[in-house]
């Protein structure tokens, strides 16, 4: 029997983004609160401020899903078909993170910083993971919320460039979670089952 495991908390969300909460916006705090509709109804000013918070939250959990995989791997319970799909994961989170770096920059904002991979470690409560299909789900998990994160961001950005970047990272994190799905022996998501 596979066991599920829950995605990260908003609490959890919260710690990845450490010293740098105090600048992020209402936008980016109420979507690490899981509440995307409030998200996208505050972040409809002309403050650019909302769009670097909200950019930044997405590159704190860019930096955790790629530390997760770094744990996944480290953790010796995958075999060799199911690190080398992690691995693939963890280096599309690496595409994400620069680009998402290169857009806060550009924006004249500075990027959130990483967190040390113990602390991903404590917060993540890898210590549970005891066999390839926990790490399995565990990553499926993660990229599930990560799917959902960026899903209800899209409507928050002012620029329609930046809710097309949300959309593409949507779109990595949903195949990330379908193909992790299969690993596991799961259905594919059924349609319409994330941004709900």
């Amino acid at each position: 029997m596979i066991r599920q495991l829950t995605c990260a908390s908003p609490s959890r969300r919260q710690f990845f983004i450490g010293g740098a909460a105090s600048t992020l916006s209402a936008t980016a705090l109420a979507l690490l609160a899981g509440n995307p509709v409030f998200a996208a109804a505050k972040s409809r000013t002309d403050d650019p401020a909302a769009d670097t918070g909200t950019l930044n939250t997405a590159l704190a959990l860019e930096h955790e899903g790629i530390n997760a995989y770094t744990l996944g791997a480290q953790s010796n319970l995958l075999q060799k078909p199911a690190l080398t799909l992690a691995m693939k994961f963890q280096n599309d989170h690496k595409v994400h993170r620069d680009r998402l770096i290169q857009v806060i920059r550009s924006l004249g904002a500075t990027p959130v910083e990483e967190k040390a991979l113990a602390e991903y470690a404590k917060v993540l409560d890898v210590d549970k993971l005891k066999s390839q299909s926990d790490v399995l789900n565990f990553a499926a998990n993660l990229e599930g919320g990560a799917v959902n994160a960026y899903l209800g961001i899209i409507p928050a950005f002012q620029d329609g460039q930046l809710a097309k970047l949300a959309g593409q990272l949507a779109a990595d994190e949903t195949e990330h979670y379908s193909l992790l799905s299969q690993a596991l022996g799961r259905p594919l998501p059924a349609p319409l089952s994330f941004g709900v």
